[in-house]
């Protein structure tokens, strides 16, 4: 609270007049309340209420039975608790200021199934072993008339420097994030018309999954300020690019900093314990899915030859593989999943990838042989698709045994029942193709 209260006093002399308190639900979107200046120490003490069951919304934010959080506790309030290494000055709004949030039952119990808690959970495991994440998040993502739900402009164009700052929006957001701690590093219009890319440095700890929060969150704002929509649904056109969210990620170690994955004396200047990690990841790819590819459009994003992986592979440099090895030198070394998408959840990837990871390591069996130099691991039919449909993901979750162990049964019980109800809901609709399919002829 001494570190919270002095923040606020900070922003009160600049003349920030409030803050807002947030909440990142399981979709990775901003739940939060907006609280005025003078009352933020108050609430940052004893905790701001907020409806218990706002994080297991689903993505309708219908209120879900069966998710822990709602009947099950009277549909009682939660507390959230600011963590003071998230404050920041929200730039592209006046006088504001932010905190990401803890959230607490009265009784000071974590709710463990909220996403931050999930990636504490696995982070604590993480730093057990001596080591922390490494974490960089690359979004994809579309600008659309907010009127017209229309592209920018069609056609392919990626790099192309006239498209690349078609729009102020695009530089509005370069310049604005590292004013909030989003450090941009670069940022191009990408293969889909309308469609750019916007990366900036991994964060360690919880910084990872906290900036890739920010930035999903503030150009969603920024876009909206400028009269556009910001979709980082990853498949919002049919016949176009989706929109992915490869996720980089390094163990370094905890007291020297040095990256872990990193050995010069390897030929590939990759570590015995990269390798390990990469196995966990292969071996538990399956298990995790669901929370890389979350909905029913990330999967259709899962495409041969679209760059997005279909199958259970690695490879350095491989873009068409699950696992690509990164890095030009020992110390640069590590490994890029390109499985999660756009809509994907930071936190819950961060958390997947690293519980894999780690129980890789723990269990040091040795990964099958990369890809091969021009035999792209998505040609290899020996190779074990991924899951293709969510209720199989979601089976997958719920039956591997360590997944309990990576993010706790409180969690998995909430998860599955928000996105089966998800799930329930798209099988009921009846789809335009459906009508135009049979309607007539029938």
């Amino acid at each position: 609270m001494a570190a919270v209260g002095e923040i606020l006093d900070n922003w009160s002399r600049q003349g920030i007049r409030r803050v807002r308190f947030e909440l990142p639900d399981m979709h990775g979107t901003s739940r939060s309340k907006i609280v005025p200046i003078d009352h933020a120490a108050g609430y940052a003490e004893r905790g701001l209420n907020m409806y218990g069951g706002a994080s297991v919304l689903d993505t309708r934010s219908d209120v879900v039975g069966g998710t822990l959080y709602n009947e099950e506790v009277g549909y009682g309030d939660q507390l959230l608790f600011p963590d003071p290494d998230t404050a920041a000055v929200v730039p592209w709004t006046e006088a504001a200021g932010r905190f990401i949030c803890d959230a607490r039952w009265y009784d000071g119990t974590t709710l463990e199934a909220t996403p931050r808690a999930v990636f504490r959970r696995v982070l604590e495991r993480c730093r057990s072993l001596g080591f922390e994440p490494m974490m960089g998040s690359e979004f994809e993502f579309y600008l659309l008339d907010a009127e017209t739900r229309e592209q920018l402009f069609s056609g392919y164009h990626i790099f192309n420097t006239v498209r690349n700052t078609w729009v102020p929006t695009i530089e509005r957001i370069v310049d604005l994030m590292p004013r909030i701690g989003v450090a941009v590093i670069t940022a191009n219009c990408e293969y889909g018309g309308s469609q750019w890319e916007i990366n900036f440095d991994p964060g360690r700890a919880l910084a990872g999954p906290d900036n890739a929060f920010t930035f999903k969150n503030g150009v969603k704002e920024i876009a909206k300020q400028d009269g556009y929509i910001a979709t980082f649904m990853s498949k919002p056109f049919t016949g176009q690019s989706g929109n992915g969210c490869h996720t980089h990620m390094s163990l370094v170690e905890a007291k020297s900093g040095k990256n872990a994955f990193g050995d010069p004396d390897d030929p590939e200047g990759l570590s015995d314990l990269g390798r390990r990690f990469i196995a966990g990841l292969l071996r538990y790819s399956k298990a995790i899915d669901a929370l890389l590819a979350p909905t029913v459009n990330c999967l259709r994003r899962r495409r041969r030859h679209t760059f997005s992986p279909t199958n259970i592979s690695w490879g350095f440099e491989d873009r068409s593989a699950l696992l690509r090895v990164k890095g030009g030198s020992a110390e640069s070394k590590h490994v890029e999943d390109r499985a999660p998408t756009a809509m994907s959840n930071p936190y819950l990837v961060g958390a997947a990838m690293l519980a894999a990871g780690l129980k890789g390591i723990e269990e040091g069996t040795p990964p099958p042989p990369p890809s091969k130099p021009g035999q792209p691991a998505e040609e290899d039919p020996a190779l074990d698709p991924l899951p293709t449909s969510l209720e199989d993901s979601l089976a997958e979750l719920e039956s591997e045994p360590m997944t309990k162990e990576f993010f706790g049964e409180e969690f998995i019980s909430a998860y599955t029942a928000m996105r089966r109800y998800e799930l329930s809901r798209y099988y009921d609709h009846v789809t335009d193709w459906e009508t135009e399919e049979y309607l007539e002829l029938f």
